[in-house]
């Protein structure tokens, strides 16, 4: 298995890259998230992988750290998710936005990845709460934070706004509290004075 690469960058495509390692070059997939923060070309880079195997195919997969490849690696243990689903789930989602997800059943966040619709959402979240074990444990209900979507989308802020800022505001307290927290927030990052 190979669990870790480090090299020289030497070229870099829309889903990969190919690091030269002691002569030989890896190619490796890597996510649009990660191909983004990646370094220059010419320059040394460490990239945490994942080897598949496939009767017809061999393919690596890489991440600019263990948490992202770890949980690719428990994605790919999940009812229905390969390579590519997986890696789509992590180019939407960090680690820690899907565990935030699946602690708090929101099909939602899922659904903004490519490839997965509701029921899939629903079969995943199902799927991966045991394989995450106490890492989805929240002190906050689902049906709260759902509420706290349903009403920060409702005054016309998009899924992606209110994913970033339920990551950022403290998921405790009424929903009320928390819908404040969350206009407060975004009125400062528009610089806007607080709701």
């Amino acid at each position: 298995m190979i669990g870790r690469l480090r090299g020289v960058l030497v070229a870099k495509g829309e889903s990969g890259v190919v690091i030269e390692v002691g002569g030989v070059g890896y190619e490796v997939n890597v996510t649009p998230r990660d191909l983004i923060s990646l370094p220059g070309l010419g320059e040394e880079i460490v990239l945490h992988t994942h080897l598949a195997v496939r009767e017809d195919n061999m393919a690596l997969y890489g991440f600019d750290g263990r948490a992202s490849r770890d949980m690719f690696r428990i994605l790919l243990g999940a009812s229905g998710v390969g390579p590519a689903l997986g890696m789509a789930i992590l180019s939407t989602l960090r680690p820690l936005d899907l565990r935030h997800a699946v602690a708090t059943d929101d099909v939602a966040a899922l659904v903004a990845a490519p490839g997965i619709g509701k029921r899939k959402a629903e079969k995943l979240i199902l799927d991966l709460r045991p394989k995450l074990g106490s890492m989805v444990e929240s002190s906050t209900s689902s049906s709260e934070v759902a509420k706290v979507r349903e009403a920060l989308e409702s005054l016309g802020y998009v899924a992606a706004e209110v994913r970033a800022v339920l990551e950022e505001i403290p998921l405790t307290g009424s929903v009320e509290e928390m819908v404040r927290s969350a206009l407060q927030l975004m009125g400062r990052n528009k610089g806007l004075p607080g709701a």
